[in-house]
């Protein structure tokens, strides 16, 4: 919901955005029970925290917010780098606050990918500081590193990490150690970027200011603006599994992210009203069955160690 951001000549974003729709969208989220919103400071340069802020206004209080902090960016919608300093960690979070309209954070994510122990210490030390003043209610990492959140995980301030994780790519070793550290495990990529929708099939190209139509070299599910033909495959594989029982490509897909564990909650992305309902109504159905899960292993040729 930011809109267009860059690094350079790379796009960061989801493309154009609708403000009065994604403000609809949150509010309905909110109706239909949703309270967990998770957005940065570097969507939109400050602008998804403002949207959230006008949509959740005199609603503060049924929401948890997650924000996130560690890369700069300027006014014209530019990634500028990133900086984890304690001062700046500071900064950061009472600019967080005055876009949201809040005078505290559920949830504060560490937004840069990977740090050393030297490093990563004064950032979790600071992090303690703001949790013992009630400016943030605890933090965490948005990070696949094991190391790295397990470095957080060691101090009780430390709730969350926040990894990624979808029926097509598992993350059995974080959720060992989420389980081992009393973690919950926020999912980044649940719908693998919107391939799990069913809406990108092979030929589909995305428009250049999407961070999927000119991709950066992490990206896996699209190359070429296009969706990636391996990737692809894989979900021909379990799509009759994942809409069995009359679920959409999506509510299958979040489907299996609840019953790969108790401690997961995914955070899909969406632009309007009609995708927020479609994605809540995946609640009606519950988690995929373990018969489910074990087939989906087998056709994958993967094993959790919760359903062998």
């Amino acid at each position: 919901m930011g809109g267009p951001t860059w690094c350079g000549d790379q796009p960061l974003g989801w493309g154009r955005v609708d403000d009065s729709e994604s403000i609809r969208a949150i509010q309905r989220a909110l109706d239909l029970g949703v309270n967990f919103f998770d957005t940065a400071d570097v969507y939109g340069a400050g602008h998804s925290e403002r949207i959230l802020a006008r949509a959740l206004d005199g609603s503060r209080e049924q929401a948890v917010i997650v924000t996130k902090f560690g890369n700069t960016f300027d006014e014209d919608r530019h990634q500028t780098g990133t900086n984890v300093s304690p001062e700046y960690i500071r900064r950061a979070c009472e600019a967080s606050l005055r876009r949201l309209n809040t005078d505290y954070i559920d949830l504060y994510l560490l937004h840069v990918w990977s740090l050393s122990k030297e490093e990563s210490a004064p950032v979790r030390e600071m992090l303690e500081e703001l949790k013992n003043n009630d400016i943030i209610k605890a933090y965490g990492w948005s990070t696949d590193l094991m190391e790295c959140a397990q470095f957080f995980a060691e101090k009780p301030g430390c709730t969350a990490v926040e990894n990624e994780l979808n029926v097509l790519v598992d993350a059995k070793d974080m959720l060992e150690l989420c389980e081992r550290f009393d973690l919950s495990s926020i999912n980044r990529t649940p719908l693998a970027m919107g391939l799990l929708t069913g809406k990108y099939k092979s030929g589909s190209h995305l428009p250049s200011d999407d961070v999927r139509g000119k991709e950066p070299e992490w990206m896996k599910y699209f190359k070429g603006g296009e969706p990636s033909p391996k990737w692809l495959k894989k979900l021909e594989a379990v799509r009759q599994i994942l809409t069995s029982d009359g679920r959409t490509l999506a509510q299958g897909a979040l489907a299996w992210i609840w019953a790969r564990s108790e401690r997961t909650i995914p955070i899909p992305g969406f632009k309007t009203v009609k995708q927020v309902e479609e994605n809540i109504a995946a609640i009606e159905f519950g988690p995929l069955t373990a018969d489910q899960m074990h087939e989906i292993d087998e056709v994958l040729g993967e094993r959790s160690p919760k359903f062998r």
